[in-house]
């Protein structure tokens, strides 16, 4: 598997993204992981007020690791290098906010968004815990240079792979992967069970139902307990590329880190090794999967 990386130099990160592509395409699937980067920019470390253990509170720390099989199945997965807390590419491009910058910024800029009010934008003012990331103002040059470097190169390659399977094999099923912590799985009523898997789809928009469902039942075969759309539906991504009327169907899985993770040394668990294994279980059947009907009108002429 990869080892962990840390970058001591300066900006910008090695690389920004990797795709690790199969031999050969043999299915519409395209799985990325949006937030488990751990290449931390020289830049960040140093104008944090962080340190580096707290700015990885923010991580979906090892999803990728859980999907690096995908390849072996015939379906590519993007995964981010560099890390949430620098860009978070799961929000708007113009998702910017404004407290953090001692300039302005364009009027573009969507200030308002619930996700920037709450210190969550594609620029993060806060990671995952609350605190402050930074102790002084940056310049709207700052965000420009890191867009450019980062948060382009993620979405070209995630369009390009789903512009691919869609010419392939006539739609294009993302399976958009990332992690909660635990205290996002607790029972939302005393004496239900654990949340362990949520399913996203922005309440029917962003895919078809019959993906959900099949999803769906798998993760429950395995045993887990699945909830709907909350308390996550999905982001951005799921949003912006989940059009099933084209064919191209996104559908977001959030894994509660307990199956996994030591939440507060941020390390792999005994439970890793099982939850992988059902991962991989997962992507096999998801193969199987038959997407005849999901093909969009114009892709079938």
């Amino acid at each position: 598997m990869p080892q962990e990386t840390d970058n001591k130099g300066s900006f910008p990160p090695r690389r920004a993204v990797e795709v690790l592509s199969p031999r050969q395409a043999a299915t519409p699937l395209v799985f990325a992981s949006p937030h488990s980067g751990r290449d931390y920019p020289g830049e960040l470390l140093r104008n944090s007020r962080l340190d580096r253990h707290a700015l990885r509170q923010s991580e979906d720390s090892y999803v990728d690791l859980l999907f690096d099989e995908a390849p072996h199945f015939g379906a590519p997965l993007l995964r981010a290098l560099f890390p949430r807390a620098f860009v978070d590419v799961n929000r708007s491009r113009d998702e910017l906010d404004p407290r953090m910058f001692a300039d302005g910024l364009p009027k573009s800029a969507d200030s308002r968004s619930s996700r920037v009010i709450a210190g969550l934008g594609v620029i993060p003012r806060i990671v995952a815990d609350g605190q402050d990331i930074y102790g002084r103002k940056l310049y709207y040059f700052d965000a420009r240079r890191r867009l450019a470097a980062c948060y382009d190169p993620y979405h070209t390659a995630l369009k390009g792979l789903i512009d691919e399977a869609r010419a392939r094999f006539g739609c294009a099923i993302l399976i958009d992967c990332h992690s909660m912590p635990s205290a996002g799985g607790a029972p939302f009523r005393s004496g239900e069970p654990r949340i362990d898997f949520v399913l996203g789809d922005r309440f029917g928009s962003s895919c078809s139902p019959s993906i959900f469902r099949f999803v769906e039942d798998i993760l429950t075969g395995f045993g887990y307990q699945v909830a709907r759309n909350a308390p996550y539906a999905g982001g951005y991504v799921a949003s912006s590329y989940g059009r099933p009327r084209s064919g191209v169907h996104a559908l977001q899985i959030e894994i509660n880190r307990a199956l996994y993770l030591d939440e507060r040394r941020i390390a792999r668990t005994e439970g890793f090794e099982h939850l992988r294994r059902n991962m991989i279980t997962l992507m096999e059947k998801l193969t199987a999967f038959d997407a005849e009907d999901l093909r969009s009108p114009q892709a079938a002429e």
